[in-house]
């Protein structure tokens, strides 16, 4: 039987004792080789892919909320409370349901996928949609926890980080040792952070090397890119389409001390790479693809070589979560009559 992430990890974690198992068995996630798209990006590299999306609600998010639910659990409150821009509030609202507890979730005004959405409202959650922004949202929850007894369980919840850090451990142990490059999108920028946490400890006790991150944000959401607020973020990378990243400070910090970098791709060069992805069998929500656009932006430009190198690229969430992309471009498929020789002439025809 597959053992819970927290107790996997308990020796590496830093959580309250009074922290409860709630576990949907997350974690462990596959590190898939990725030859064909390493040749396509220029070759003379390895390049995996951490498919995150195969996590219980189908994101990242779980590894941290788990901990984060848990561990408002073990205080004994009995509701939790999230933004987002949908992956946060499907994981919330599912480990909230397996606690036994209320789930509440702020979603932007019109911003969400229809497909992340489902999941908050399945697993039992109540969403309230506000006439803001995502930061909008967050504001309001980090108010309503300071004046009600809820848990906020958003990526400021520094419990979140402690989970989320153990996919840094499994990349390491898959490997051998860390790669050489990690890339990965950047929205509330909690997950870049939490890698580096996750890396540097390893390497600490272990001795295991350390990866160079490159952050990479859309180009319509670009906060840490343009060293400014976007007010009002636009891009089709819903997941990452946030205008003031929590924990903006930190992945800069990050990424500098890596020596890495945070970058912007364009919406068509994200969707691209989704396409490139899905023809190798992984399909991926398009933030996830902007880690692996991103870098292959800057192999095309010339700025990162990487011969010879070890790279992970990490996909954060399932196709499935915004899979309105993929319809909105679909053509509905012409009959066929059910005879043999009219499949045999479709089949012939190219």
């Amino acid at each position: 039987m597959k053992t819970p992430l927290l107790e996997r990890y308990r020796a590496l974690i830093d959580l309250p004792a009074h922290t409860r198992t709630i576990s949907l068995h997350e974690g462990d996630t596959p590190l898939i080789p990725m030859p064909r798209l390493a040749q396509q990006l220029g070759g003379g590299f390895e390049l995996y892919v951490k498919y995150e999306g195969l996590n219980p609600t189908g994101s990242f998010k779980d590894r941290g909320m788990t901990a984060a639910v848990g561990e408002a659990a073990g205080r004994g409150v009995q509701a939790v409370i999230c933004a987002s821009t949908g992956n946060t509030a499907a994981s919330a609202a599912a480990y909230a349901a397996r606690a036994g507890m209320r789930a509440f979730v702020l979603i932007p005004q019109g911003k969400v996928a229809a497909g992340k959405l489902a999941g908050a409202v399945a697993y039992g959650a109540r969403v309230l949609q506000i006439e803001g922004s995502f930061d909008d949202a967050l504001s309001l929850v980090v108010e309503a926890s300071q004046r009600t007894p809820v848990a906020l369980v958003n990526s400021l919840n520094p419990h979140r980080l402690q989970g989320q850090k153990t996919a840094a451990f499994e990349i390491i142990e898959e490997l051998g040792r860390a790669p050489d490059w990690l890339c990965l999108p950047v929205g509330n920028a909690g997950n870049i952070t939490s890698y580096w946490m996750g890396f540097q400890q390893y390497h600490a006790l272990h001795g295991s090397g350390l990866p160079a991150l490159l952050g990479v944000q859309a180009a319509g959401a670009a906060p840490l890119v343009l060293a400014r607020a976007v007010e009002q973020p636009e891009t089709v990378a819903t997941a990452i389409r946030i205008g003031k990243p929590a924990r903006g400070e930190q992945a800069l910090a990050a990424a500098q001390e890596s020596g890495g970098s945070i970058v912007a791709a364009s919406d068509e060069a994200i969707l691209a790479m989704q396409r490139q992805l899905a023809a190798e069998g992984i399909w991926v929500e398009p933030a996830s693809a902007a880690g692996l656009a991103g870098l292959a932006a800057e192999v095309a430009a010339r700025r990162l070589d990487l011969g010879g190198k070890t790279v992970v690229a990490v996909c954060t969430g399932h196709g499935l979560k915004d899979a309105e992309i993929v319809a909105s471009q679909f053509t509905a498929p012409r009959p066929v009559a059910a005879k043999l020789a009219d499949l045999v002439r479709e089949l012939e025809t190219e």
